[in-house]
């Protein structure tokens, strides 16, 4: 069955990105580049991912995805990549990106299929991540805590989701991060 997994990473005081949207304290951690046992054997369960602009934009400057599209496959293979944007946004030469607006239950049947039996990996961001639990549709957060934390910056999940809906399924180190796992109940 098809389940809908936020897996990202954040600082020890609950952020994704700074205010200007980097990651750069993710990287610097060690470790940060990501990658272990774990993430593959995640990754190896997902049919296709779901980003918002802001994330989907980082990716493109930080990697020089638009300079080098060859790199694309490296991070996301050649899985279908759900972008939601309201803006026109420059594709990877080669990849397999499909740009989407409106709440994520307008085009849920399309990323279902896509998906193809497999995971969904809601890559990013947190807003994104809120919209699709508000619809009732994410089943699962896994978030890796770094040695790090930031003044400000974007939210690891905009919401509030109590113990009501939340259950702590699994706690694990990966070097300096620790990764929780909590499946999300629909409301």
């Amino acid at each position: 069955m098809t389940r809908v997994i936020f897996y990202t990473a954040a600082t020890l005081n609950g952020f994704l990105a700074d205010d200007d949207d980097s990651l750069d304290w993710l990287f610097s951690a060690p470790g940060g580049e990501g990658g272990d046992e774990g993430f593959q054997s995640f990754l190896a369960t997902v049919g296709v991912l779901v980003q918002g602009s802001s994330t989907y934009e980082w990716v493109l400057a930080h990697e020089g995805l638009l300079e080098a599209p060859e790199k694309w496959p490296s991070y996301y293979g050649s899985r279908p990549t759900y972008v939601f944007s309201s803006r026109k946004l420059p594709t990877v030469a080669g990849a397999d990106v499909r740009f989407v607006s409106g709440a994520p239950s307008t085009v849920w049947a399309e990323i279902l299929a896509a998906a193809q039996g497999k995971d969904v990996w809601l890559v990013g961001g947190g807003d994104l991540a809120g919209q699709f639990a508000d619809a009732g549709l994410l089943d699962e957060i896994r978030v890796s805590l770094a040695p790090a934390t930031l003044p400000s910056g974007k939210p690891l999940l905009p919401r509030t989701l109590g113990a009501d809906r939340l259950t702590l399924t699994s706690a694990r180190q990966s070097g300096a991060f620790a990764e929780l796992v909590y499946r999300v109940a629909r409301p």
